[in-house]
Order: structure tokens, then sequence, then C-alpha cells
């Protein structure tokens, strides 16, 4: 067998992966990747990308369905489903063409195949038209396997509507109708995506909220829209069985009383879990929590010379956090990183349902059970020039220490609060107080003013609250 020597070996492509073998490479370190299918991993390929694109075609058809509003009449707006997903399949091919061009530049060697561990510094590699090779990491091998769906134990495997996200992206057909099982972040997305399409949806929570572990006012408020919208919302609402006949999916459902509920395809949104089957992890002393490798502050593992980035070790299961790894853990690798500097930058979370959602830091209650005293101010959208021209709701609610008057927390929920959140990253990473972030002069109109104006209302009070 074929043997090759690389400095790192990084396996898996996503966004973990691919991050750090380009910031590797920058810093000169012999980097190479192991890719069982394309670069981009997840994110590109079946998560963050493609459903935004998606959901930008039902942003689009939305807005144009709400012309009468604001003076502007169209008639007969059909949707073209098959439309909507070459637009969606456009934006990855290039988004992909530009990853793979940077690999180029960079001569960062790509090993396709599909790894397994045959020691902490060995790994073999099944090739995809066979045959088998070994590289050895003669300084690290960093795993950014990324996670898969959570599947739900209730499903009938062979039954072609009942879907996995991945699944859903490749949906050559609009659905007549879908029910989807769990309110967290991708149930939430995928019912506002249907919903926009006006495809009938029916959310299945068993919690008593949507996005149980958020701020408990985006809870209400995500409910109360979804609600308006004609979303078939059921919280405190588990599933017993799950069945297809005659081309529908009939899902029981228990809440004190069963009930069945029919569409036309059944969306399993209930979590993901790490990408580390048949990886060979069992031959070697690397500990686990809850199925996710486990890392310290350098993401190394039980293991010092094997890493581990992304998804695969849990925690904040997000594209950018993972990004931050990549880059932390070849720069740890360099040398050009202090292993004691523990400081991290507050990883913002975003939704991007209609409306967005973007939280940081501490929710109201966290910041309670930690024992803060706080000063909390909600600054309605109502009230906001731009936001009302665009006929948009919602509101920027802010968390601070009521003694040092630091910001603990930020939870949005209206017209781009996705992009507006980094304005509160920033300011918390330079540990801006509330007062300061009231200081800033925000371009008027825009929505960033509520921002201004939250941030006023935590002090001596909001200008138009």
């Amino acid at each position: 067998m074929v043997q090759i020597k690389h400095g790192v070996i990084i396996i898996g492509g996503g966004v973990a992966g691919y991050v750090a073998a380009i910031r590797g490479k920058q810093l000169g370190l012999d980097v190479a990747v192991v890719e069982s299918d394309k670069l981009g991993g997840t994110c590109l390929h079946r998560g963050c990308i493609p459903t935004k694109a998606l959901l930008e075609s039902a942003r689009t058809f939305r807005t144009i369905l709400k012309g009468k509003t604001f003076g502007i009449l169209c008639d007969n707006v059909q949707i073209d489903f098959a439309k909507i997903q070459a637009y969606k399949n456009q934006v990855v091919k290039h988004l992909h063409q530009g990853l793979n061009n940077i690999f180029k530049r960079e001569r960062i060697p790509v090993y396709s195949g599909i790894a397994r561990l045959l020691n902490n510094k060995v790994i073999e590699i099944a090739q995809p038209y066979g045959g088998k090779i070994s590289l050895e990491a003669e300084q690290a091998l960093v795993l950014a396997t990324g996670s898969k769906p959570r599947n739900i134990h209730l499903t009938r495997t062979d039954s072609q509507r009942v879907l996995t996200t991945d699944q859903a992206l490749k949906l050559e057909k609009q659905p007549k109708s879908i029910i989807i099982v769990g309110g967290g972040v991708i149930g939430v997305e995928f019912a506002s995506l249907y919903s926009d399409l006006g495809i009938p949806v029916t959310l299945i929570e068993q919690e008593d909220s949507l996005l149980v572990h958020g701020d408990q006012e985006i809870q209400k408020e995500i409910y109360r829209q979804f609600v308006n919208r004609g979303i078939k919302v059921l919280l405190n609402t588990s599933i017993t069985d799950i069945q297809e006949q005659k081309q529908q999916i009939i899902v029981t459902t228990d809440n004190q009383h069963e009930q069945e509920v029919i569409g036309d395809y059944c969306l399993i949104c209930i979590g993901r879990e790490a990408n580390i089957n048949n990886l060979g992890l069992e031959y070697l002393n690397i500990e686990l929590t809850n199925g996710f490798v486990k890392v310290n502050s350098v993401y190394q593992t039980s293991e010092p010379n094997l890493f581990a980035i992304g998804d695969v070790i849990g925690g904040k299961m997000l594209a950018h956090a993972a990004s931050y790894q990549g880059i932390r853990v070849m720069e740890y690798l360099a040398g050009v990183l202090d292993p004691h500097d523990s400081r991290q930058a507050p990883i913002p979370a975003c939704i991007y349902s209609n409306p967005e959602i973007a939280s940081i830091g501490l929710t109201e209650h966290q910041a309670n059970q930690q024992g803060y005293k706080i000063k909390v101010s909600k600054f309605s959208l109502q009230a906001n020039g731009k936001a009302v021209v665009a006929n948009e709701s919602g509101f920027v609610k802010l968390i601070a220490d009521a003694e040092t008057d630091d910001l603990l927390g930020a939870h949005l929920i209206g017209p781009q609060a996705t992009e507006l959140i980094s304005v509160i990253s920033v300011g918390m990473f330079l540990d801006a107080s509330s007062w300061e972030l009231s200081r800033v002069i925000y371009p008027h109109p825009t929505v960033s003013e509520a921002l201004g104006e939250a941030a006023l209302a935590l002090n001596s009070g909001a200008i138009h609250g």
C-alpha cells in the first residue's frame, strides 16, 4: 500500500476542515485534506447555503405577494419549483467552484475517499474507484468529519416521504403539504420556507415552545407570527407513529390524547449527531461526551497529536464556530497562538426564517440563573422608521449587568436581524458597555437605529420608546 507523508492531515473538507487547511497553508504548514464527497461539506452542499438560497426565493415570492401594500399590483404570481431548485444548485455550484479554485491556487492536496484511523498518526483511505492508500501525519491529525441528521426511531426508512433535511433539499416537486417534526432552528427555518411558498405546514414540537433554548420573548413572538401566517404549531406533542398510506404520510401524535396529522411529506428536524461511525476511534484513546469528540481549549483530544474541530465536537454546531475553530487549531500548530489565551469572541446564532432571528450571549433566564443583577430593555420595531417603511415588525432586546453595565446578551427578531447581530458581537468582544453602544451614531433611517434605542432604554430611556 502506498504511504504518503504530510505535516498536518485534515479528515473532512467541510467548513471546519477547509478553513483549517487554507489557514494552515498560509502559516507555512504542510497540510492535506481527505474528503469523501465534495469540498465545502454539509454547509455548502446540504445545509447553510442551499437552505438560504431556497429561503431567498421564498422571501422574494412573499414580497411580491405583499406588493398591494406598497401600491404594486401583481396578478397570477406563480412558483416554478424546478427553477427554484435550479437557482439553489447554481449558487452552490458557483461557491464550490470558487473553493476549488482557492485550493488549486494554494496547492493544497485533496485526497478523495473514506478515511479510517489506523493509529494516532496513520490513516487509510478507501478510494472511490477501488484501491487504498495510506497517509501519515508527521505533526498532527485533525478530525473535521462534521455531523449528520439525527433520525427518529419511528421513521420507516424505506419511505421516500419521510425526509431528512438532506433529502428535502433535493425534492424535485413542490410538496402539497408538509409535516415538520422538531421546532428547533432547522425546523423553524424549513417551516418558514415552505409557508412562504404557500405550502400548508404543520410544525410539531415536544417541548412547550419553539426554539426551546432561546429567549422566552423570542419564542412567544415567533410562535405568534407563525400562527398568524397559518402555520399549524403543535407544542407539548410527541410522535408515537409514522406510517405511509396511499401516497400520504400519517403521523400519530400524543398530547394527552392521540391525534393523526396527514401530509404529503414528513420532514425530521430533531438535531444532528457526530459523523464518527467507522472512523476507527475505537482503536485509540479518544474520549467522547454524549457521542461527540471531547477536546480542550486548543481542540486537542485525549490523544496529544489528534485534534478535532467543527460539528464532530458538538457544542454550538454552527459554520462560523467551525471556521473559528479551524483557524485557531492551525495557529496553535504553527506556534503563533498562545495556548494560555483562552479569550474567545462570543458566538452569535442566526435563524434565517421569516422573520429573521439572531442572538448572542446570555438569555434573561440564563443571566438570572448565573446570579447576575441585570437590567433589560426591549425596543419595538414599530417605532423604527425603516422597519415601518418595509411593513415589518419585531424587536431588539438587550441584557446588561446592572452593576457594571457590561453587555450580557442580545436577542433580535425582525428584518436584517442576522446582519445587525454583528454590531453587538463586536461590542461584546471589545467589552463595550450599553452606554457605549448608545453613543454610537447610527445612520437614519436604518433598522440599526433600534440597537441604539435599546441601549438608551437600558439607561436614560429610548427616544422613540
